[in-house]
């Protein structure tokens, strides 16, 4: 008698960088689920960790989850290039780096509180709660748009 070979695991959730991947879809759409990683950054990870990035999430080892969260850990060592980083010449530092889920978050609370308080122009439309980036804000943009206040009318019921 011949012993079957034991199939692949399959799993349908994979941890990587603190974040739950779906199983079924393809490599670089999952990763794209972490927060910080884009279509584009997703591919280059996949090419540095030589995998195919249209393999099945689920089919990942533990090895090519360990290799994942390595570059993840630190891109720059892994060989992404500078100008793929979501953080360009540190305001601080001065350095580039690549931000991911909750870092990513303090880091934009930070700087948008910085250009709130130097009192610069971006800093100026997000206290307002307008747009930052150049749109017309005729139509849109409103503050009250959607909570209508009615006037009452008097009841009509007579004592």
């Amino acid at each position: 008698m011949t012993e079957a070979k034991p199939a692949k695991e399959f799993r349908h959730i994979v941890r990587v960088g603190n974040t739950d991947l779906v199983g079924e879809k393809p490599l670089f759409l999952s990763l794209q689920k972490i927060k910080g990683v884009g279509e584009n950054f997703a591919r280059v990870i996949c090419v540095l960790a030589k995998m195919d990035y249209l393999k099945q999430t689920g089919e990942m080892t533990d090895k090519d989850v360990a290799v994942l969260e390595k570059i993840l850990e630190n891109p720059q060592e892994a060989g992404v290039p500078q100008y793929m980083f979501n953080n360009q010449k540190d305001y601080e530092t001065g350095k580039d780096q690549h931000l991911f889920l909750a870092d990513l978050d303090f880091k934009q609370d930070q700087d948008i509180k910085r250009l709130k308080k130097s009192k610069s122009y971006i800093g100026l439309r997000h206290q307002w709660r307008l747009p930052v980036r150049g749109q017309r804000t005729q139509s849109n943009f409103r503050p009250n748009k959607g909570r209508s206040s009615a006037v009452k009318k008097k009841s009509s019921v007579r004592k």
